[in-house]
């Protein structure tokens, strides 16, 4: 069993993955997509009323259009509320790693895998979220990887946003119902 909290701390921070595996044109679009994501006082309500520290590695990679499109926004959360640590693997360094985390039997990022404070797997989600993949579909199955030089329309991101905080609430609410580590912090 591939062990995910022994892999986390090999992981990078989100400035750091861009300057690490970026070129100054990915650190641009990623800059760029960044700064079009706008959190509703709603959505940071919620992810700053997150109790559970929660650990988030996150297969990326900075060529990648559907990482442009999405990395940006959990960087987003982790801001707002700083039990959400997100540490960021490329996906082409990281071969092992790669191979664990395939979907539908390819190689395919963002993924991520949410983690509880003491390094056990509470899930995974990725590459597209449901409102992307409902778009694709309308449009007909357009490009299998976006490039990332034409950014989402703004309803779609704003979507797409809301999917991903979907899945941070559901893993925060695992983290938080566990009765290993309710009983660990007394709550």
């Amino acid at each position: 069993m591939f062990d995910f909290g022994a892999k986390f701390a090999e992981g990078l921070a989100y400035a750091d993955f861009l300057k690490t595996h970026g070129t100054e044109e990915h650190r641009r679009r990623w800059a760029d997509l960044h700064g079009r994501v706008q959190l509703t006082k709603e959505q940071q309500s919620l992810i700053a009323s997150f109790k559970r520290e929660m650990k988030v590695l996150c297969l990326a990679g900075t060529w990648c259009g559907d990482c442009v499109n999405q990395c940006p926004i959990f960087h987003h959360f982790a801001t707002v509320n700083p039990r959400i640590v997100i540490r960021y693997f490329d996906r082409d360094t990281y071969p092992d790693l790669t191979a664990e985390l395939k979907v539908c039997g390819g190689a395919r990022v963002p993924v991520v895998v949410f983690l509880s404070e003491d390094g056990f797997a509470v899930g995974r989600y990725g590459d597209r979220t449901l409102s992307k993949y409902r778009k694709l579909a309308a449009d007909q199955f357009g490009p299998a990887c976006p490039t990332g030089l034409v950014p989402p329309d703004q309803k779609l991101l704003e979507a797409v946003t809301q999917d991903w905080l979907d899945e941070f609430e559901r893993a925060q609410l695992i983290l938080r119902t566990s009765a290993r580590l309710r009983q660990k912090h007394g709550d």
